[in-house]
């Protein structure tokens, strides 16, 4: 009984360290953003501002261009996520539940893509996009994540889970095969939409390489360009790099808590499948 009881005991505390580890990060991004200059960079650091004040917060929004920053990832990101989402689900759809010749060899194929470093792409596809006049443009950004192949597999994976007599029903009521998957197929995979759709668009929303490669105008930035720039310009102004920092985290924060049921569920079934 002592035993379990100290074993209980030390969970507790692994668990309280390892949630305040994480925590803490966040926590001290916020407070240094709201602290008064004074106390930004001050030795011992100041855990609790005495005082707090959102100047920078206007500054940020009002005087730097952050806005429009916050708006180009946004609009990227968004964009690319419903874009992955109905090609992912489509093509997964057209790979499990459709036969036709060379059906495996094909999806290998994409699957043997998740194996070259992104990195190694990089080059080749900015000489392409340097053909067609596409540098320097959000396009850029965009069409290289229209297509995600780990989507596609994930898709896949959650349509085996489908009895094909859905598909079966629908046809012998007369419907196209479009509405079979868009009113049939693709409400029961909610759960894995969800999923993907916060991988994609964090993944987008925090894009950094490729964006500086791609980008060279201001006016194009997206929002981890310009923090850069803060970074660059205000070195010395902590407080204004995570200003930026935590508006920045605030969509996420968003996209997450509104999906994090079916999140969960999503993540939960993908993985007992594969």
């Amino acid at each position: 009984m002592l035993k379990r009881r100290i074993l209980g005991i030390i969970k507790w505390i692994i668990l309280i360290s390892g949630g305040i580890t994480m925590v803490f990060p966040f926590y001290w991004m916020i407070i240094t953003s709201i602290k008064i200059q004074s106390e930004v960079m001050k030795i011992p650091p100041v855990l609790f501002p005495t005082r707090i004040t959102f100047e920078r917060y206007g500054r940020v929004i009002g005087e730097l261009q952050f806005g429009r920053f916050f708006f180009n990832s946004l609009y990227i990101a968004v964009t690319v996520t419903m874009a992955v989402l109905f090609t992912s689900s489509i093509v997964g759809y057209v790979f499990e539940k459709f036969q036709f010749k060379y059906r495996n060899t094909i999806f290998l194929a994409l699957l043997s893509t998740m194996m070259v470093p992104g990195a190694v792409t990089m080059i080749p596809l900015y000489l392409l996009l340097g053909k067609v006049g596409l540098v320097n443009s959000h396009l850029a950004i965009i069409l290289p994540a229209l297509g995600s192949v780990f989507g596609i597999f994930l898709m896949r994976q959650t349509m085996q889970s489908i009895p094909n007599e859905f598909i079966e029903a629908g046809r012998i009521d007369g419907a196209s095969e479009f509405a079979i998957f868009w009113k049939l197929i693709l409400p029961q995979t909610k759960a894995t939409l969800s999923a993907l759709a916060i991988f994609t668009f964090m993944g987008q929303w925090n894009s950094f390489l490729w964006p500086l490669i791609v980008i060279s105008s201001q006016d194009q930035y997206t929002l981890p360009l310009g923090l850069r720039m803060f970074q660059g310009q205000y070195w010395s102004d902590m407080g204004l790099v995570m200003t930026g920092a935590t508006i920045s985290v605030i969509p996420i924060l968003i996209v997450f808590l509104s999906m994090q049921k079916t999140f969960v569920r999503g993540v939960t079934l993908t993985g007992l499948k594969g």
